[in-house]
């Protein structure tokens, strides 16, 4: 990208013996394999997902919905990826529990609104639209408050994980 902004200048072509050593040097990277071809992996397939406002079930929460981007199908249970949209006020004797996700990896964007939890050992952090965070395996946390127009990107590693709630 940074070339195209470059003025040009008045200069030759460059010679043919270049342009292919370009060319095979771009064949070759492309046909490298990368190292994570070399680990075992569950076979995936390709899947699109549109919003749809129809698509959003209820899910884990009664505060929310969810809506399922088919990612856990496409990869055979290795990935799961879902907008969840909060559909009620927050209410802290509903929502404020503490719980931790047995899970590999868990990533969270805020696509709109606002997402206020605290986490063990890292205290209480407000989300705004366009932040993100990764949530440890098992690191315990509570929601402590979200914006009526919350919807949140979670990507959880496997699909299938257990949300383990603790007592207050």
């Amino acid at each position: 990208m940074a070339r195209a902004k470059r003025k040009a200048k008045a200069t030759k072509a460059p010679s043919k013996k270049r342009a292919k050593t370009v060319r095979a040097k771009s064949a070759r990277r492309a046909r490298a394999p990368s190292r994570a071809s070399s680990k075992p992996h569950r076979s995936q397939r390709f899947t699109v997902s549109h919003h749809r406002d129809e698509d959003f079930d209820q899910g884990l929460r009664p505060y929310s919905a969810y809506r399922d981007l088919g990612i856990a199908s496409a990869t055979e249970g290795m990935v799961q990826a879902h907008v969840i949209r909060m559909t009620k006020p927050f209410n802290a004797d509903e929502v404020a529990i503490p719980h931790f996700h047995d899970v590999d990896f868990q990533m969270v964007y805020v696509l709109k609104g606002w997402f206020k939890t605290e986490f063990e050992g890292e205290g209480v952090h407000t989300f705004t639209e366009g932040s993100a965070w990764i949530q440890p395996p098992g690191i315990k946390h509570t929601v402590l408050g979200y914006s009526d127009d919350c919807e949140l990107l979670e990507i959880v590693l496997p699909a299938d994980f257990d949300t383990v709630t603790l007592g207050e």
